[in-house]
């Protein structure tokens, strides 16, 4: 089930704060940048880099991805291993909250997103 469109936009509030923190100076945006999407009941955090042979193509690279499971009240945490699936984060699978997850990306104790 999807995030009511309340739910969607405090999500987006919160997580657009949290790229803004996160983002490089502008200088450097061109080569490396954070973006990020909200889409149904998942919530995704990416690299955007430039395509190493083709400039002037923009790239997509994952960093984390939670998805709210309404029924339950959480948020599953999910991180991208080299077979490019998402696989279920073992060290906190489960956050009760947004700001719990963003927490977790952001100290990233085991480099599972941030490399």
């Amino acid at each position: 089930m999807a995030l009511s469109e309340f739910e969607g936009k405090r999500c987006e509030r919160i997580v657009r704060a949290f790229v803004e923190a996160r983002r490089p100076p502008a200088e450097v945006r061109s080569q490396l940048d954070l973006g990020f999407r909200v889409s149904n009941q998942s919530l995704e955090v990416f690299e955007i880099r430039p395509q190493w042979n083709q400039p002037q193509i923009r790239r997509e690279h994952p960093v984390a991805k939670a998805t709210y499971m309404k029924t339950e009240s959480i948020w599953r945490v999910f991180w991208q291993r080299r077979d490019l699936k998402w696989h279920r984060y073992d060290p906190a699978p489960e956050v009760d909250s947004l700001e719990a997850f963003l927490e977790l990306v952001n100290e990233d104790d085991h480099g599972c997103f941030w490399g």
